[in-house]
């Protein structure tokens, strides 16, 4: 087998004579130029994105990213609303008994519209609410809350010089633990960006950040709106600990907050 750059020239050569010979049959007459096919190495593509510690001239944009993950539960907490029974009961009820009382379609539309609106209006405030919560308390001051440890970080993913996914990590803070767990906060990727394994690598950043400084456990809390979250976790292993109510409209509304929990053993270290 012929190698190196006289093989390379030698099957260049070899496809030049036979278009050669192919332009000769066809026009009866010789080509006096060789025409030879270039092959050129396909370069690897760039990776999609890469993931680093957060700076502080990331504050705008991270904020606006995980603004934009949040106001996205709105529609999905405002159609799941609606399908509950209570709630179908009382959007049916409600304009059947107006119009029995005042015989009017004017009132019941009305009515129709006003419960329709409430109902998006209280979606919109659960989210609002927990929103405004996070932008004054740890998303104010990201460098001081998460990267101030040694045991804490903030990481975002960036494509294309845009902040396209971020994620936190911080110490649970509960003293009565007998394990050392380490805090999953905040994972958001762009709508745009999704499908492209950023949440799975980010994810799988705080897990190696977790073995590197000896937590024997990552938990996390997210919403059962938060479908596509929920089924990256326990495909990445995370296994359901408990629901919780943090709201009385929430118990009301039978949406829990899903606690999950991963063992970093020695069986799923080997998979990180």
């Amino acid at each position: 087998m012929v190698t190196g750059k006289l093989g390379t020239w030698s099957g260049t050569y070899m496809v030049s004579s036979l278009f050669c010979r192919i332009t000769e049959k066809h026009t009866g007459r010789a080509s006096c130029a060789l025409w030879p096919l270039r092959f050129e190495a396909q370069k690897s593509p760039m990776p999609p994105y890469h993931i680093r510690k957060y700076q502080d001239s990331d504050h705008k944009s991270v904020v606006d990213l995980f603004s934009r993950g949040i106001k996205e539960h709105i529609p999905t907490t405002f159609r799941y609303m609606l399908m509950l029974p209570r709630i179908l009961l009382l959007l049916l009820g409600v304009p059947l008994t107006l119009l029995l009382v005042s015989g009017s379609w004017i009132v019941v539309l009305l009515s129709s519209l006003i419960l329709f609106a409430s109902l998006w209006l209280l979606a919109k405030h659960t989210w609002d609410k927990y929103l405004v919560a996070c932008l004054h308390t740890d998303m104010a001051d990201i460098t001081t809350t998460y990267l101030s440890s040694h045991d804490s970080c903030f990481w975002v993913a960036e494509s294309r010089c845009q902040i396209v996914g971020m994620v936190a990590a911080l110490p649970a803070a509960d003293p009565f633990l007998q394990k050392k767990q380490l805090r999953l906060r905040h994972l958001s990727v762009s709508l745009e960006h999704r499908r492209q394994g950023i949440g799975k690598a980010m994810v799988r950043r705080v897990l190696q950040f977790a073995q590197a400084r000896g937590f024997t456990e990552v938990v996390l809390s997210t919403s059962m709106f938060q479908y596509a979250a929920l089924a990256l976790y326990q495909d990445m292993g995370f296994q359901k600990t408990g629901e919780i109510y943090f709201t009385i409209i929430s118990r009301l509304r039978k949406s829990p907050i899903i606690q999950l929990k991963y063992c970093l053993n020695s069986a799923q270290e080997g998979g990180l």
